[in-house]
């Protein structure tokens, strides 16, 4: 892999993260850029990448599994009254550019391709900032705009029949340990209690770091959260989950996320402080 395939995230000199642009993976994993490792201010990894159980979860990332039609989050298409199945409608996100690299974060641009043809056209942008000397955010924004001569839509399993399953969007998969992470919001603890519910934030602590994701714009905000803590680790925002997400064609839809990646685990006053720190207007 060249250096132009590698970007490497710093937090007041310190590596946090390493951002792989062209990674060499089969079509069925959908291919596309990922954060992996990233690490809190003391150096533990709080990602997994391509992990025994869904080989398909890649870091951090975008990943959406029904583009009109087309799988880009990897692994099984769910087809309605049929479940999972497997499919040959895998696309690729294809880096195209930096138009911004710095120590601290970047500005690239993506192409969405499926069947040989571009879908969408994304602009993404992620800063890393320091907060205290045991916690930093990832600022982590996408634009996705419609490319094509017709009206597209974004889709879930959930919106294709299969309840409780709208995932697709910002996703990040988390480190898996012995025993299952703790996840709470302000007013509410545990997987079942959060999943698909909105929240300001969400926070996810394992045996010695705390991930805290908050929807950074009001849009943002109005996505429901997918939550995974027993049977894996990894927290998403949903674009989809009652209904699909039409993309006009010139059209963008933007979302913005920025998660508070700490060392230790945090309760929900010091969590909320971070947040209030972390997320600018």
């Amino acid at each position: 892999m060249t250096p132009h395939d590698t970007a490497v995230l710093r937090v007041a000199g310190r590596p946090v993260g390493r951002y792989v642009t062209r990674p060499e993976l089969p079509a069925r994993l959908s291919p596309r850029p990922y954060l992996h490792p990233v690490t809190t201010l003391a150096g533990t990894a709080v990602t997994e990448l391509s992990p025994a159980d869904h080989a398909h979860h890649l870091g951090v990332g975008v990943a959406v599994p029904d583009v009109e039609g087309s799988n880009f989050w990897g692994g099984r298409t769910y087809v309605r009254d049929q479940g999972p199945t497997e499919l040959g409608n895998h696309g690729a996100q294809r880096h195209s550019a930096f138009q911004l690299r710095d120590p601290d974060g970047f500005v690239e641009e993506l192409r969405w391709v499926a069947a040989g043809a571009e879908l969408l056209r994304e602009r993404r942008t992620v800063a890393a900032t320091e907060l205290t000397d045991f916690a930093w955010a990832l600022d982590f924004t996408f634009s996705l705009t419609n490319v094509t001569s017709g009206p597209l839509s974004i889709g879930s399993p959930a919106t294709n029949g299969r309840p409780g399953a709208a995932y697709g969007g910002f996703f990040w998969r988390a480190r898996k340990e012995a025993e299952a992470p703790q996840v709470f919001t302000i007013d509410r603890e545990g997987e079942r209690e959060i999943h698909g519910t909105h929240a300001s934030w969400v926070a996810l602590t394992g045996s010695t770091w705390t991930l805290i994701f908050a929807g950074a714009t009001e849009e943002t905000r109005q996505d429901p959260w997918f939550v995974r803590a027993e049977e894996y680790p990894g927290v998403g925002s949903s674009l989809a989950s009652e209904d699909r997400l039409p993309v006009q064609p010139g059209e963008t839809a933007v979302r913005r996320i920025v998660t508070v990646v700490a060392d230790g685990r945090i309760g929900r006053l010091e969590v909320a402080a971070l947040v209030r720190k972390a997320v600018s207007p």
